[in-house]
């Protein structure tokens, strides 16, 4: 196999199993204590084969959709929760949650910038129409450490003016750590102590199922994510969510269909099975991302890439930044992660001005589900220092090869 810094592939890879055994133990104890509070809830909720069924129209009494927002309810301990295939995204579902619960004249406060896209919806980005910006909803942004967050710094950024604090739990297109569910909970009690009132929001893409916990367990009032991601499993064809108390989360289901109508409307036009399979199954899938994530980190750090998280970091989100320092490498990883993929492994990923984002994207998915990130993919804008975020895996032995082979092209065309 080629050499890369004097050992062969062959010697890196087995080292590289050797070295995270010690982890992969850590990994599968929380997908099995995840496996049984999911198993728990279905049981509780007497989830049968007559809540699989499609409905039409307006959706009146679905009664597989409204399961299922029960079952995601009480998996997450929350109050209520939105479930639904018409949210398009994990940003439309973060939208819905921010413009049903911020008025005129309220201030949101994020901890950090936001990611581009969640910029242009804020209108920290002047592109586009409809933002909170234009609604008259003001924007500050209070700096934190990801690393070490000083919370006794985050309550003085936040004032009496403040609405809702928003808390992004994964990196983003950012060189920073995400953060833990325990950490989540001390902010949410620092500001909660100093002002009752304010509405804590995490934006929980990436982070299902990677802890034993979810940030509303810790005393966050609403949540929002994606349906192909984590929760997806790779089986949920589309869709997204809201968790949360129930005054917030029903605000956020006015805004998705009609105010009076809310929850009531929205049929299940696909099976629902596909949902209610692919929660039950997120836990140990999100584990085998995890595992894929352990070992490309300790793979590609023998190799003397830079990456974030380390390998032997406690992971609280599935991406693995890895700093390429060219565009040419960058380019060149994202298409070898397409090249191994089980779709259109003979597509060629080029970069593109992608909506919401000043630079262009570069982006690999060969997923069997459009854009699905709990499915082995990769990308990354191209700018300095030319970061390629990894994400997914729906088995960790897909990510080990497709990682090894990637990494083999790229010695082959001197890149590396």
């Amino acid at each position: 196999m080629t050499k890369v810094t004097g050992q062969s592939m062959e010697e890196a890879l087995e080292f590289a199993d050797q070295e995270i055994k010690k982890q992969v133990d850590a990994v599968q104890n929380i997908a099995e204590k995840n496996l049984i509070r999911v198993l728990s809830a279905f049981r509780a909720e007497k989830i049968g084969q007559y809540h699989f069924a499609p409905t039409s129209g307006y959706g009146y009494n679905d009664s597989g959709r409204d399961k299922l927002e029960d079952l995601y309810a009480r998996i997450f301990h929350a109050e209520a929760a939105l479930v639904r295939q018409q949210m398009v995204s994990g940003t439309h579902a973060i939208a819905l949650a921010l413009f049903g619960n911020l008025l005129p004249g309220d201030e949101l406060v994020t901890l950090g910038m936001p990611y581009d896209t969640l910029q242009t919806i804020i209108g920290v980005k002047e592109a586009a129409p409809c933002t909170l910006k234009e609604m008259g909803i003001t924007h500050r942004v209070v700096d934190i450490d990801f690393s070490a967050p000083d919370i006794a710094r985050i309550v003085p950024g936040i004032s009496k003016k403040t609405k809702m604090v928003s808390i992004q739990r994964s990196r983003g297109y950012s060189w920073r750590n995400s953060l833990s569910v325990d950490v989540i909970g001390q902010i949410t009690q620092a500001i909660k102590e100093a002002y009752p009132h304010v509405i804590v929001f995490v934006d929980n893409c990436y982070g299902e199922f990677v802890e034993e916990m979810e940030p509303t367990d810790v005393g966050v009032d609403l949540l929002a994510g994606s349906l192909i991601k984590n929760l997806g499993a790779g089986i949920a064809p589309g869709g997204g969510y809201v968790v949360g108390k129930k005054e917030l989360v029903d605000r956020a289901a006015y805004r998705l269909t009609v105010p009076g109508a809310g929850r009531e409307m929205g049929a299940s036009l696909t099976s629902n099975r596909l949902f209610y399979q692919a929660l039950f199954l997120a836990p140990q899938i999100v584990a085998e991302a995890v595992l894929g994530s352990i070992f490309s980190s300790f793979f590609l750090q023998q190799l003397s890439f830079i990456v974030s998280p380390l390998p032997q970091e406690v992971r609280h989100d599935l991406i693995l930044a890895i700093q390429l320092g060219t565009p040419e490498k960058l380019i060149a990883f994202c298409q070898g992660i397409q090249k191994y993929s089980p779709i259109d492994s003979f597509a060629l990923p080029e970069p593109w001005p992608m909506p919401g984002y000043d630079h262009d994207i570069i982006m690999a998915s060969g997923s069997f589900i459009q854009g699905s990130s709990i499915e082995l993919s990769a990308d990354g804008p191209l700018r300095e220092p030319y970061i390629a975020y990894l994400q997914g895996g729906l088995t960790r032995h897909h990510c080990k090869y497709a990682i090894c082979k990637t990494i083999e092209d790229m010695v082959e065309q001197n890149l590396i």
